[in-house]
């Protein structure tokens, strides 16, 4: 749902703008693989999840504006409710997507957005990623769409679960290259699944590389040389 008409990109991007001073003073983030997404077009990003941090950092290497999946409950506190469908938040029941949530996403992925979907379903609780739930096969297949993975590392030693507030250290993300539609038709449920999380999972290994690449100067070595392949 948007929720500002005409002043909804530069209110997005004034907040990504100010996002993005924050993070890199706060964090040092810094990104790889931001290339491989899409310019234009809709696509359905799956990324790791670590923090509540982890829709504002994936959406700092693109004008584009994504669309984010957010538990229900988040909607129910009104300045909240607000601030989120602000920066086009799509309201998923615990269980799930749910056929509203399930029917607004493929609108967005068909109508060329891109959409965030976090299919470990929920925040790590050990830093490590967890098993992916399927649900983002289907769309993917229903709204024709790439999946492009991606891996968020540190954003859980910045704010874990047991944490109230963020405190500072080092962030790195890494997007992988896509699965093209074509290329998703010729998996099965499970075999696409699997194939996500083992992309997943190299992304995590780039992001995790790019994190301890830091001199002996102290100086900070990290900065992406290339496109993740």
């Amino acid at each position: 749902m948007v929720v500002l008409g005409k002043l909804q990109r530069p209110w997005y991007w004034l907040l990504q703008f100010a996002s993005r001073l924050l993070v890199t003073v706060l964090f040092g983030y810094r990104c790889q693989g931001q290339r491989n997404l899409p310019r234009s077009g809709g696509a359905l990003l799956v990324s790791s999840h670590q923090s509540y941090l982890d829709p504002i950092l994936l959406g700092l290497p693109t004008l584009r504006l994504l669309n984010y999946l957010a538990r229900d409950s988040l909607f129910r506190f009104p300045p909240l409710r607000w601030l989120i469908q602000s920066l086009n938040a799509i309201p998923i029941d615990r269980e799930g997507v749910g056929m509203a949530g399930l029917k607004e996403t493929l609108r967005r992925l068909r109508r060329g957005e891109i959409v965030v979907i976090f299919p470990e379903g929920t925040r790590t609780a050990d830093g490590q990623l967890q098993p992916l739930k399927p649900g983002f096969a289907s769309l993917a297949r229903r709204g024709g769409v790439p999946l492009i993975p991606a891996a968020i590392v540190g954003a859980y030693e910045c704010w874990p679960r047991t944490m109230r507030v963020p405190h500072a250290g080092r962030i790195r993300v890494c997007y992988g290259c896509p699965i093209t539609p074509n290329d998703i038709a010729g998996y099965d449920e499970r075999g696409l699944v699997d194939e996500v999380s083992r992309r997943i999972t190299d992304c995590h290994r780039r992001a995790l590389a790019m994190r301890k690449c830091v001199s002996r100067s102290g100086r900070d070595d990290s900065a992406p040389r290339g496109d993740a392949r």
